[in-house]
């Protein structure tokens, strides 16, 4: 029998700036996989091929393609921005990287996920510029959204519910299925990238209690309310210039093909 993954810890990231995006992937993964820049650069890629895609329907005979074509490439990165939020194509090629596929969960492919979402292993959710996982782990669910200070145990009758809420209150729901990383590749003087954090259960439902007793309210009941009370921005007004600056660099560097990430390289070794 197979022993719990990551000996049985949870890994969990702390929002930084507004890097959600980033903390998703990476606890979808349960690891620090990926990092903004790695982000950036599938985004950059992402952005490329998509302005060679209109130029090629655009086709040059100076018609509405050609027009379409240079409105679409004097905007801002489709796939970016400059303040560190990226879309879902891009959590969907870092997800890639590890066979993992990305679906809208009011698909037809996802039905069964509708109807038994205790089955699958990842969620993701995403309204407005956040994005943040719900995720199983050793068998067990858990809400990782990175705005708290450590992951929130789910029951599973409490997931279908909690699912619906989000739901019903505007959040867009992406199931992940594959062949999850058993274990984080990396040792544990890599294992950090600044905001990431191993955590027992028992560490991460004290830490939780801890800051409910400060007056905090529980994760995921204010998750649900969120929608209406715009606040967000209030987790990440400081925005970081030096992101800000390398984001923008690998925006506009026009490279002939897209950097190898870290984790791609982990994967082929």
């Amino acid at each position: 029998m197979e022993g719990p993954s990551n000996g049985g810890l949870l890994y969990h990231e702390v929002q930084e700036s507004k890097l959600c995006a980033v903390h998703c992937v990476n606890t979808v993964l349960q690891g620090p996989f990926f990092s903004e820049f790695d982000l950036a650069a599938l985004a950059a890629d992402l952005d490329k091929r998509e302005r060679q895609m209109m130029m090629e329907g655009g086709g040059g005979g100076g018609g509405r393609g050609e027009g379409d074509f240079v409105a679409f490439d004097s905007e801002e990165s489709h796939n970016v921005s400059l303040g560190g939020d990226f879309s879902i194509q891009v959590l969907e090629k870092a997800l890639e990287v590890w066979d993992l596929q990305v679906i809208p969960l009011n698909s037809p492919v996802a039905e069964p996920a509708q109807i038994d979402p205790e089955l699958e292993n990842a969620f993701i959710c995403h309204l407005e510029d956040h994005w943040f996982c719900i995720r199983k782990v050793n068998g067990e669910w858990y809400n990782f959204d990175s705005l708290y200070a450590a992951p929130e145990h789910l029951s599973k009758f409490y997931l279908s519910a909690y699912l619906d809420s989000l739901k019903g209150a505007g959040w867009s729901i992406f199931l992940v299925r594959g062949n999850f990383p058993k274990e984080c590749p990396l040792s544990s003087s890599e294992a950090s990238n600044g905001y990431g954090q191993w955590l027992t259960p028992e560490d991460s439902s004290r830490i939780l209690k801890a800051h409910n007793g400060m007056g905090e309210s529980s994760p995921s009941s204010g998750r649900v309310q969120r929608r209406s009370g715009n606040r967000l921005t209030d987790y990440v007004e400081a925005e970081d210039e030096d992101l800000k600056a390398a984001i923008a660099a690998s925006l506009l560097d026009s490279f002939p093909s897209m950097p190898r990430t870290e984790a791609q390289t982990e994967k082929e070794e």
